[in-house]
């Protein structure tokens, strides 16, 4: 473990955590390269990872996600606590944990072996959420989900809330529907119930216990009879609203 001194203007002060020497190696070698980014320290585990935040203070972890002892996602939940203002950036070798890093609000989730434009694009991230959270819209929303990262071969693919119309629920996954014109669909590891407390109501509002759409996707509603309403796309397909939701539906349409 070593630490680093100094600041620089508005760089992100960074600790660098990773049980494998070689990793941390490389990595500060990326880092050296980014002008947005100052590498104070690094860490093997997540205990000395912690002991080192309490101390430096830092903007930004790179974090592990698999170590002994205290795994990435274990140091990160302790850190939110102890260091509410300090980012993170996941980098790893495993895909599968990206659900849960997205569930503590982490900046990105980046595979090994990094890219050195692909780190770039993370710290950019993390430097945009800082500016943003310093002209305080921090208290203007940014609390609501603002992206998916989706399992895609063997990447993961970020998409914008911005750009799904629709999610439905499938058992234990949701499946989104991504706008465009292209007709393309991902399956997410995450609770339909689970999502919609993240989703802004503003932009999407649930009509049924399977189905979370858009607000500017609705073309309007139309009653089938017999107390049951449907909300109609502007594509003229129709989707029956759940009796639980109905209020709330009718409520969006000043009803």
């Amino acid at each position: 473990m070593d630490e680093g001194t100094g600041a620089d203007g508005g760089a992100l002060r960074t600790l660098i955590v990773d049980d494998e020497p070689l990793a941390i190696e490389r990595m500060q070698v990326l880092c050296a390269g980014l002008s947005g980014l100052q590498v104070i320290g690094t860490a093997s585990d997540g205990e000395s990872a912690l002991r080192l935040a309490d101390r430096l203070r830092p903007d930004l972890l790179l974090l592990d996600m698999t170590m002994p002892g205290l795994d990435g996602l274990a140091t990160a939940r302790q850190l939110a606590r102890r260091v509410p203002d300090a980012a993170v950036i996941f980098v790893t070798a495993h895909g599968d944990f990206a659900v849960q890093a997205f569930d503590i609000d982490a900046v990105d989730y980046v595979l090994k072996p990094v890219a050195a434009d692909r780190l770039a694009r993370a710290v950019e991230r993390a430097l945009t959420r800082r500016e943003r959270n310093g002209a305080g819209e921090a208290a203007d929303g940014a609390g609501w989900l603002r992206e998916f990262w989706v399992p895609h071969r063997s990447e993961l693919l970020r998409i914008e809330v911005d750009q799904v119309e629709r999610i439905d629920a499938e058992r234990d996954y949701v499946r989104l529907h991504v706008g465009g014109g292209e007709g393309r669909s991902h399956l997410l590891l995450q609770t339909i119930a689970g999502l919609e407390g993240r989703l802004d109501p503003q932009q999407f509002i649930r009509i049924h216990r399977s189905t979370i759409l858009r607000r500017d996707r609705i073309h309007g509603l139309r009653h089938e009879g017999l107390g049951v309403w449907c909300v109609e796309l502007a594509d003229g397909t129709a989707l029956r609203i759940g009796r639980t939701y109905l209020r709330r539906v009718k409520a969006m349409a000043g009803r």
